[in-house]
C-alpha cells in the first residue's frame, strides 16, 4: 500500500495547565477528526466528573484509554490528516512524570508545538521544554499563546508574551524568525482551525494552517536501521510484538535483525515476520514511522524498552565510554567528576558516571574557555567523558545524530542535556 502523504510526528508540550490537551482536542474536533456523537459522550463524561467545559481535553485522554484496552501500535499517538501531511500527534500528559514522557515524545518528534498561557506567560517548564525540544533534535517549532479569551483578546498581552518567548527561543538556539507565534483560545476555538473574529489584529496562520507550512523532514533512509524499542507486547496468535519509532534506515519483512543490549548484554537475533502501522500491515517502514512488528526467534523475556533494533550486518553500537558535549540547565549546586545521574537516551534510561571534565566551551562557537575545570554551573557548556553503569546503545552525533542525543535527569528535574561526540565501543 503506497503512502499518499508524507508522515510527520508532532509533539505538543508546555507547562502544566497551559492547555495542551484542550488544543489537541479542539484541533481534532474542529477539523472533523472527532464526530459529534463522540464529542457528546465526552461532554457527558466531563460533566459527570465535574469538569464541564474540559471535554476537548478528554479527546486525547479518551483515545488513550481506548487504545490501552486493546493493544495498539499508537499508544498515546493519534493520527491527524492535514492537506499536505499525515501527522502523528504526540500529546505529552501534564503529570508529575511528565518530563520523562515529554523526553520520549520530543525524541520521537519532527516538529513541536509549545503551548503558553497568555495570562501566565513563560513558566519554569516552558523554558525546560523548549530547551529539551532543541536538544533532542526537534528542528521546527511553533508557539501557541493560549487562553487569549482570559486575556480579553488583548494584542498588547500577546505582544508582551511573544517578545518574552522570542528571547527564550534565541537563548536555546532557535531563530525566532522561523518560529510562528499564534494567539489562540483552545476553549473557544479561536485560531485553532477557524480564524478568530475576536483577534482581527492577527493576520498570521491558524494552527491548522501552520501544520501545512512545516517543511517535510528529511528521512535518513541511507543510514543503518535503528529502532529504539518503546514497549514489548505478547499478542495471541502472533507472538511477541515490540513497538517503537524508526529513527534511521529502512525496515522490511524478512530482514535479519539484532536487538541490543537485550537481556544478555550482547544482543539477540531474529527475522522480521510482520510490520504494522496505524493498524495496517505494511511491507516496509521508514524513519519517522511508529510501528509494531513481530520477529521470529525473539521471546518476550529477551528484550525490553530501551533496547535498540538494527540489522545483523550493521548492529547498534554498545558503548564502553563516551565523550559528550553537554549544557547544564538546572543543577541544584555544581556538577563535578563522579556525578552519576540518569541519562535518558532514546527510550533507554541508564545511570552514567561523569569520569572527566575535559573543558568548558562557548556553546555557540565551540571555542575552549577553560581546560580541565573543577566543576560546571548552570548555563555552562562543556566537553565531558562518561561511563555508563550498564550496557547502553549510543551513536556519534557526526554519524547518526538521531541516536546521539540525551537528557540528564536527577531528583525529578532535567539537570542537563547533550550529545555524544565520540565513543569507545564495548568489546
Amino acid at each position: 500500500m503506497a503512502k499518499e502523504k508524507p508522515h510527520i510526528n508532532i509533539v505538543f508540550v508546555g507547562h502544566v495547565d497551559a492547555g495542551k490537551s484542550t488544543s489537541v482536542g479542539r484541533l481534532m474536533y474542529d477539523s472533523g477528526n472527532v464526530d459529534e456523537n463522540q464529542m457528546r459522550k465526552l461532554k457527558e463524561k466531563a460533566q459527570e466528573l465535574g469538569k464541564g467545559g474540559f471535554e476537548f481535553a478528554f479527546v486525547m485522554d479518551n483515545l488513550k484509554e481506548e487504545q490501552e484496552r486493546g493493544v495498539t501500535i499508537d499508544l498515546s499517538h493519534k493520527k491527524f490528516m492535514s492537506d499536505k501531511f499525515e501527522y502523528t500527534i504526540i500529546d505529552a500528559p501534564g503529570h508529575a512524570d511528565f518530563i520523562k514522557n515529554m523526553i520520549t515524545g520530543a525524541s520521537q518528534a519532527d516538529v513541536g508545538a509549545l503551548v503558553v498561557s497568555a495570562p501566565e506567560g513563560i513558566m519554569p517548564q516552558t523554558k525546560e521544554h523548549l530547551f529539551l525540544c532543541r536538544t533532542l533534535g526537534v528542528s521546527q517549532m511553533s508557539i501557541m499563546i493560549n487562553k487569549m479569551d482570559a486575556a480579553n483578546w488583548s494584542e498588547e498581552t500577546y505582544n508582551k508574551v511573544k517578545s518574552d518567548i522570542e528571547g527564550l527561543l534565541k537563548q536555546v538556539g532557535y531563530n525566532p524568525a522561523d518560529v510562528p507565534v499564534i494567539p489562540v483560545s483552545a476553549f473557544e476555538g479561536d485560531n485553532i482551525v477557524k480564524k478568530s473574529e475576536n483577534m482581527a489584529w492577527y493576520t498570521g496562520p491558524t494552527l491548522r494552517e501552520q501544520l501545512d507550512l512545516f517543511k517535510e523532514p528529511e528521512k535518513p533512509t541511507k543510514l543503518p536501521l535503528r529502532l529504539p524499542i518503546q514497549d514489548v507486547y505478547s499478542i495471541a496468535g502472533i507472538g511477541v510484538v515490540p513497538v517503537g519509532r524508526i529513527e534511521t534506515g529502512i525496515m522490511k519483512i524478512g530482514d535479519k535483525v539484532i536487538v541490543v543490549p537485550a537481556r544478555d548484554g550482547k544482543g539477540v537475533t531474529g527475522e522480521v515476520k510482520t510490520i504494522e502501522m496505524h493498524h495496517e500491515q505494511v511491507t516496509e517502514a521508514i524513519p519517522g514511522d511508529n510501528v509494531g512488528f513481530s520477529v521470529r526467534g525473539i521471546g518476550k523475556k529477551d528484550i525490553a524498552r530501551g533496547d535498540v533494533l538494527g540489522k545483523t550486518d550493521s548492529p547498534p553500537t554498545l558503548v564502553k565510554e563516551f565523550t559528550a558535549q553537554i549544557v547544564v540547565l538546572n543543577h541544584p549546586s555544581v556538577l563535578t567528576v563522579g556525578y552519576t545521574p540518569v541519562f535518558h537516551i532514546h527510550t533507554a534510561q541508564v545511570a552514567c558516571r561523569v569520569t572527566e571534565l575535559v573543558k568548558k566551551i562557548n556553546p555557540a562557537t565551540g571555542e575552549t574557555l577553560e581546560e580541565n575545570p573543577d566543576m560546571l554551573k548552570n548555563g555552562e557548556a562543556a566537553i565531558v567523558k562518561i561511563v555508563p553503569t550498564k550496557p547502553l546503545v549510543l551513536e556519534k552525533n557526526s554519524e547518526m545524530p538521531q541516536m546521539s542525543r540525551f537528557a540528564i535527569r536527577d531528583a525529578g528535574q532535567t539537570v542537563a542535556a547533550g550529545m555524544c561526540t565520540d565513543l569507545i565501543k564495548k568489546a
